[in-house]
């Protein structure tokens, strides 16, 4: 790989966020400079449907070659970054609760028409963390269900669903954050379990979703000392390559978490850690709060360390290879909604889902388990 080629393609590293409702001029300079690998949307970039639709058309059009990815998470129920305008669905849990995989299909198919309805081509979901701690307060109703098995199958039902749809679907937060205390965007947190509870739990769904195909997979900044004493799973070569890439078999594209999340960035330079999270084989970080400077900092970083032999030519390539089929396989022949915004998002169809998901928010307990209708 040529300076000159390098130069242009590092962008391809980084997922970006943005601040306001459009596209600033250092953002544009930025992919016009380096080849942005993608854009994600927060709610503080979102005012209505029309306006969403119309910053997708531009963030694709930000590079000359592969097209940026244009990126939310929207899960359901209290990470949801489009919300008025759209359909409202319910916390994740209650699919887990319902035990329906049909239910999970159709949430996951009216999602991807409101999804591709604004131009959004990955989804950073679904969770797929085993909610097995009731104190874990950062992942709660946002897991599947409380069972390894039960989260793997509602995952796959909903990462086949997105993907079929056109939009690439990202499993999170590997290898699991289901039983943690704290949270990782304030604190670094610990997972103490041995290797064999963890491969016999908290993998059983990331496998899932790497035999059904999933696109992505997002690292969790989470220690695990059964595998790596000192490196949280972002930054660690243990993790990420040993267990993911060479153990687990996924070929896919592997996303950081926010790399400005406390469990990080309150230890070392965002810029510098973005280094470490590619030399251990992430493909893309995630810098997500719009500072620009930082990122421009972390572009920067990543060349510095190709151009002295700290981060390998080799393991760059790899991560651009991996963007460059994932694109290849939901951006370049992905064709545009044709039919109007109000005929596609939060239609009564879609509310149907919804209000039958949220007949499962409710769950009470009287020696066995029972349905609550009513919804939250």
């Amino acid at each position: 790989m040529s300076p000159v080629h390098l130069r242009h393609q590092i962008g391809q590293l980084l997922m970006a966020g943005f601040p306001g409702t459009s596209l600033t001029v250092e953002l544009r300079a930025l992919a016009r400079e380096f080849s942005l690998g993608g854009v994600v949307y927060f709610a503080r970039n979102v005012e209505e449907p029309a306006q969403v639709a119309e910053v997708s058309r531009e963030i694709a059009t930000l590079t000359d070659e592969l097209p940026p990815w244009v990126s939310v998470d929207q899960e359901g129920g209290r990470v949801a970054r489009f919300k008025r305008g759209f359909t409202l669905w319910p916390p994740m849990s209650t699919l887990g609760r319902s035990g329906d995989v049909e239910l999970a299909r159709q949430f996951a198919r009216a999602l991807t028409v409101e999804l591709r309805a604004v131009g959004i081509t990955l989804d950073f979901a679904p969770v797929l963390d085993v909610f097995t701690n009731p104190k874990n307060t950062v992942i709660g109703d946002r897991a599947l269900a409380q069972r390894a098995e039960d989260v793997a199958t509602l995952g796959v039902a909903i990462i086949e669903e997105l993907q079929r749809g056109g939009i690439a679907a990202c499993g999170k937060h590997f290898p699991g954050h289901g039983d943690t205390l704290a949270d990782s965007h304030h604190d670094l947190p610990l997972v103490e379990h041995e290797p064999d509870r963890l491969r016999a739990v908290e993998f059983v769904p990331f496998r899932a979703a790497i035999a059904a195909g999933v696109a992505s997979l997002m690292s969790c900044h989470v220690l695990l000392p059964a595998f790596d004493e000192t490196r949280p799973g972002t930054l660690s070569p243990d993790i990420v390559q040993g267990l993911l890439r060479d153990e687990l078999g996924f070929d896919g594209l592997i996303f950081t978490d926010d790399m400005e999340m406390k469990a990080i960035a309150a230890r070392m330079p965002v810029p510098d850690a973005c280094v470490a999270a590619i030399a251990a084989g992430c493909d893309a970080v995630l810098v997500c709060s719009g500072n620009h400077d930082l990122q421009a900092a972390t572009i920067e970083a990543l060349i510095r360390a190709v151009e002295r032999g700290e981060l390998p030519y080799a393991r760059v390539e790899q991560a651009l290879a991996h963007q460059r089929r994932a694109k290849q396989r939901f951006l370049v022949s992905a064709p545009s909604p044709t039919v109007s915004l109000t005929d596609l998002l939060a239609t009564e169809a879609h509310q149907a889902v919804a209000d039958q998901m949220a007949r499962f928010a409710w769950v009470r307990r009287c020696g066995v388990r029972r349905r609550c209708a009513r919804a939250t």
